[in-house]
């Protein structure tokens, strides 16, 4: 196996770096605090054909696929700048679509989802909801056919994005499984000023620019057309967003630990204690190589991942073992570099601790490190289900 990255891949990260860069993290703390949205910096990476590169080049993509998303993803993070509707619109989204969706749906929403037609269009992902959590079995939304429409009802929560979105996929339940009684799912785009649709926030302690929402949908009405894919067939469709969504995830936890590493090595070598650089102390640089050994392992995980994505073939496993090595490696560079800063890791100016609490969000969503584990020892090892 070749690891080394390609050429193309090579100016890809420069590229897509440049433009975080530009930005800045400052201006990822701006648009936080003050209830802002960065549609600055998407616009500009739709732009230069980076949000799509994923789609199909005949829909308006780049024609690449997940391991290039993932690296977009990634470098953005890194820049300071992670942007969660990566991991969403054209990740989750444009997958699904690309997938399952008729020829006149990819038509109508895939150049949308990269950029082509309008550089600030998103598309949010709704399945969460307050009593179903990870068991998608449970959604007790509804979609019941009336002639050429769809009737909505029921509730969702912690859904990223919907005030920036013009659209969403919904995952809902058109129907009940005689022998097992588990929810039959259906996907539909739904427009996000749909009447009927009311949405309030939920307030978060986390200070980033992306919000969520609790959705209320109320005889919320969709053509039958906006239905994706087959009826009562969701379930298996949304498997093929649910493991971009955890690659994508991995990527961002790379990205922020990339970023955590270089901010506590540059602040190791400034600061200077008894006359000497603290990095020449083996108490800080020791945990700091670990954690850069950490997240090359998430990396590497990661790649793989997108990579058996990408060539059609099982990663499930992978993504999910991307998902939790990054969130782990996240979680811990961040620690490790607000206390390498000592004291001043709590310093607005140096914008560590503010990482280390967004890091706790990687090892949560949208899948915590215990349910991963029950699938790689149920799927992977032949262990009994424990759930």
């Amino acid at each position: 196996m070749d690891f080394n990255e390609t050429a193309e891949h090579g100016m890809l990260r420069e590229a897509v770096r440049k433009i975080g860069l530009d930005f800045g993290h400052d201006y990822f703390v701006e648009k936080s605090k003050t209830n802002g949205r960065m549609s600055e910096l998407w616009s500009a990476v739709a732009r230069a054909g980076f949000i799509g590169v994923n789609i199909p080049e005949e829909y308006g993509g780049g024609g690449m696929g997940l391991l290039e998303l993932s690296i977009v993803g990634e470098e953005l993070a890194a820049a300071g700048c992670p942007a969660l509707l990566m991991v969403v619109s054209p990740a989750i989204c444009g997958s699904v679509i690309a997938k399952h969706g008729t020829e006149e749906q990819k038509r109508t929403w895939l150049p949308k989802i990269a950029g082509t037609e309008d550089p600030s269009y998103k598309m949010a992902f709704a399945i969460t909801e307050p009593d179903a959590g990870s068991n998608s079995h449970k959604i007790s939304t509804t979609a019941t056919r009336d002639g050429d429409e769809y009737v909505l009802r029921g509730t969702k929560y912690y859904i990223s994005g919907v005030d920036e979105a013009e659209q969403m996929l919904v995952v809902t339940r058109t129907g009940v499984d005689e022998q097992s009684g588990r929810g039959k799912l259906s996907l539909f785009v739904v427009d996000t000023d749909a009447p009927g649709l009311e949405r309030t926030v939920i307030p978060m302690e986390i200070c980033a620019p992306d919000k969520q929402y609790t959705l209320f949908f109320d005889e919320v009405r969709v053509p039958a057309e906006r239905l994706i894919g087959a009826e009562h067939e969701g379930l298996r469709q949304v498997f093929t967003g649910l493991n971009p969504e955890r690659v994508m995830g991995a990527a961002q936890g790379n990205g922020i630990a990339r970023y955590a590493l270089e901010k506590a090595s540059s602040y190791a070598l400034d600061r200077r204690v008894w006359g000497v650089p603290i990095g020449m102390h083996q108490g800080l640089s020791h945990p700091l190589a670990i954690a850069k050994i950490d997240v090359e392992q998430a990396r590497l995980m990661t790649l793989k991942a997108a990579w058996l994505y990408d060539q059609g073939k099982p990663c499930g496993a992978e993504a999910n073992s991307a998902k939790y090595l990054a969130g782990e490696a996240c979680f811990d560079a961040c620690q490790q570099a607000v206390m390498t800063h000592g004291g001043f890791g709590y310093a607005a100016e140096y914008h560590v601790e503010r990482y280390f609490r967004e890091s706790m969000l990687g090892r949560i969503a949208p899948i915590t490190p215990q349910l991963i584990l029950c699938y790689v020892a149920e799927r992977v090892l032949g262990l009994p289900k424990s759930y």
